[in-house]
């Protein structure tokens, strides 16, 4: 595969863990620095659900926002036929670059502006990231994809999602706020019909839409999506780092205050040809 605009030999990237211990640190990095690899939703088993549905067997994919590459190793064990995953965090551009080298590359570059050609992708896949981005920068980020897929491409998400659809906008404003307080990141979920219209704006025909239940860190969840041995290192972590066992404490918190109006969304859309 030839190298992409924007790309960062894996020796150059910054090679630091995950700034855990930072007050900061959005959630997701905080999650990944004290070991946890699986910062989807839905579990990893939403995870393989939409990648079966996705077709990335021999296809050209591009992954926007890797984080740790978990998923960028699932992608590759379905045999696509090349691989491209986009961060714009060196921490996980490096991540993924170790997990891809030799089968794929990875670009240091923004969501919204990722430098790839046009349509040149089958596949983009996209996991608990548009979630974190406001209106802009979520179409932005949804034009992005419908650029470089090809006629007939489909685009793949994993997000968080608000229930039910009624759910007055009061209190989606107010679980908004909630999450941002505890992921240090200013979280925007949509409702199911939400997640719909916002594809169907940028002339995407949705094939598949999936639910699960919202429970990225409860015990049960954990021991499933790590094994027991990576639930293990996961726990460990947290007893011994302090500030951090503090941050994943009220990430939990908030999640289990609003366990009945959030969910963990994928929805598989196709670009029409």
């Amino acid at each position: 595969m030839s190298r992409s605009p924007g790309y960062v030999p894996p020796e150059r990237h910054d090679t630091r863990t995950a700034p855990a211990d930072r007050p900061d640190a959005p959630g997701h990095l905080v999650l990944a620095g004290l070991g946890k690899r699986v910062l989807r939703p839905g579990g990893a088993e939403l995870t393989a659900v939409l990648l079966a549905r996705a077709g990335v067997a021999g296809a050209d994919v591009v992954e926007l926002a890797p984080g740790p590459g978990r998923t960028a190793r699932e992608i590759l064990d379905r045999r696509p036929r090349s691989y491209v995953g986009v961060d714009s965090d060196p921490w996980a551009v490096n991540a993924t670059g170790r997990v891809v080298a030799g089968h794929g590359t990875a670009v240091l570059a923004d969501a919204a502006d990722t430098g790839l050609p046009d349509a040149s992708a089958d596949v983009v896949v996209a996991e608990a990231m548009l979630t974190m981005q406001g209106n802009l920068a979520k179409h932005a980020i949804v034009a992005e994809a419908a650029r470089l897929l090809r006629p007939c491409g489909r685009y793949v998400i994993h997000e968080l999602a608000l229930t039910p659809g009624t759910l007055p906008e009061l209190v989606q404003t107010d679980i908004r706020r909630d999450l941002a307080r505890s992921i240090r990141v200013n979280a925007r979920p949509q409702t199911v019909a939400g997640w719909r219209a916002l594809l169907e704006c940028h002339g995407f025909v949705v094939e598949h839409t999936a639910v699960a239940p919202m429970a990225l860190l409860r015990a049960r969840r954990v021991i499933a999506d790590e094994g027991l041995r990576g639930a293990a290192r996961f726990a460990g972590n947290l007893l011994t780092r302090p500030g951090a066992r503090g941050r994943v404490l009220a990430m939990r918190r908030t999640f289990r205050t609003r366990r009945d109006h959030l969910i963990a969304i994928a929805l598989v859309a196709r670009k029409p040809a």
